[in-house]
Parts: structure tokens; sequence; C-alpha cells
């Protein structure tokens, strides 16, 4: 069974910088759409970016201009380059593939923002 494991979150002051990275276990075929969610405590899983095969890019209005989704076609790797966290963006981050056959989501790693 194949996984998809993030990596990178922690704990980072206000303004500070992150980069999460995902990257499956095995090989996932006919991958056609990555992305990044987030939920806070509370709150309901929301889509923070996402990326398609074509590279057409999608962001939360509330990351636009901080946040940068990419990806290594190569590795099947993606990344979210976060800058200017600010401490509403504290939440467990998932990402999650998109592929023909089905979805795969990871366990989700911890990006807390202090004030």
């Amino acid at each position: 069974q194949v996984q998809v494991v993030e990596s990178g979150g922690g704990l980072v002051q206000a303004g500070g910088s992150l980069r999460l990275s995902c990257a499956p276990s095995g090989t996932i075929f006919s991958i056609n759409a990555m992305g990044w969610y987030r939920q806070a405590p509370g709150k309901e899983r929301e889509l923070v970016a996402s990326i398609t095969v074509g590279g057409i890019t999608d962001y939360a209005d509330s990351v636009k201009g901080r946040f940068t989704i990419s990806r290594d076609n190569a590795k099947n790797t993606v990344y979210l380059q976060m800058n200017s966290l600010k401490p509403e963006d504290t939440a467990v981050y998932y990402c999650k593939y998109n592929a023909y056959w089905a979805v795969y989501w990871g366990q989700g790693t911890q990006v807390t923002v202090s004030s």
C-alpha cells in the first residue's frame, strides 16, 4: 500500500518561514493533481493550495502572495513554501495526491506559528 508522507512542519515565530514536503513511499501512477490542505482545531479541513500535472496552481485567498506550491515531477514530490507566517496559519497540514484510480492522503504535519 503506497502512502504519502509529509515532512517539514514545526514551530516558528510569526513572520517566519517553513517548507513542507510530501513524497510517496512508492510509485503512484497517473497523478492528476496534488494539493495541500490544513485543519485547525475546531475547524473544517480546507484547501490551501493545489497544483495540476500541467503546473496550474490555485491558492486559498488567505495564503495568496505568501505560500507557493511546487512539484518535482521526477520524484512525484510536492512542496509548500510558506513565508510571512501568521498565528492563524497554525494547523495540521495534509498533502493529497489525486490519481486516476485513487486518492492518497498523508497523515499530516503540525505547523505552529507563535505570536
